[in-house]
């Protein structure tokens, strides 16, 4: 049906009032900012991760007080553990009848080795001794499999989202990264990889779940400020990166790291657009313009 003028104010076309949403990875970062974006617009977002503490903090110092969304410490989770995401989802049960997005941003960088010399002998021994199968391993389990069956978790109270709306609406955006998408290894070949992976992993999901009427789609964000990126937060669980680290890099043509609005456009757009599914998002400043990729 053609669309009133009134009817295609931004307030209307991204609210997400009165959504139930859930966000691994809720209490930094990325998660974080996406658990803002949806509460500040009406959702209930539930946030889990491994420390209950920070999901407390994150909680009490985000919550858009006098607002009708809210952010909710849930249970602790570690997503690697099937055990942990049945408890995740017994909890998010015992709460609510269904779920309309699922946001996985819970994630790990992996092992660094820096193949920065030309000496094969050289460029061996930095990679075989700074990196292990357990160090990959790792890195996989928590950035691709734990994917995977956090959102094979949640399949049933995302269909129920979707039978309430009545058509295809409850979706899943999966928190990938630029890294998954170029060819530069920055020194992350497991990380690297294992992006790819989670990139890919989207589109199997969005394609076989669309029969479920559940949407997947992914954010491949650039630098970001978080706990992974700076190794460290603040009293308000929120990090920063100087506009200088950003252009020291030299591939950045936004010449700065990416803002929590910018984070929250994306997320807005993927929650509530019922035509999109399978694409990946990248919000990277540019650097996909200027280091190789796909």
């Amino acid at each position: 049906m053609p669309a009133e003028t009134h009817e295609l104010r931004a307030g209307k076309l991204f609210s997400v009032q009165d959504y139930v949403c859930v966000v691994t990875g809720g209490g930094t970062g990325i998660g974080l900012m996406a658990a803002q974006a949806l509460a500040a617009n009406g959702a209930k977002v539930y946030i889990t991760g491994r420390r209950a503490e920070v999901l407390e903090k994150a909680s009490k110092w985000h919550d858009p007080n006098g607002g009708t969304g809210s952010i909710i410490a849930s249970v602790t989770t570690d997503v690697t553990s099937k055990d942990d995401l049945e408890k995740l989802v017994d909890y998010i049960s015992s709460k609510e009848k269904h779920v309309d997005l699922l946001i996985t941003a819970a994630g790990i960088s992996g092992p660094k080795a820096e193949p920065d010399t030309k000496d094969a002998k050289d460029l061996k021994a930095k990679l075989w001794d700074n990196e292990s199968f357990e160090d990959w391993n790792k890195t996989m389990t928590t950035d691709v499999s734990a994917v995977y069956f956090t959102t094979v978790a949640f399949l049933p109270l995302l269909q129920a989202g979707s039978n309430v709306k009545g058509h295809l609406t409850a979706s899943v955006i999966v928190i990938s990264s630029m890294s998954g998408i170029m060819r530069h290894a920055q020194g992350h070949f497991s990380y690297n990889a294992a992006k790819g992976g989670t990139v890919h992993l989207t589109k199997l999901m969005s394609a076989e779940f669309q029969k479920a009427k559940i949407r997947v789609n992914s954010i491949a964000p650039g630098y970001f400020p978080s706990e992974m990126t700076t190794n460290e937060s603040g009293k308000d669980n929120k990090s920063e990166i100087p506009d200088e680290k950003i252009q020291e890099k030299g591939h950045v043509p936004a010449g700065r790291p990416g803002e929590d609005e910018e984070m929250a456009m994306a997320v807005l757009f993927l929650a509530r657009n019922n035509y999109v599914n399978g694409e990946i998002l990248a919000i990277d400043g540019g650097v996909l313009n200027v280091v190789g990729g796909r």
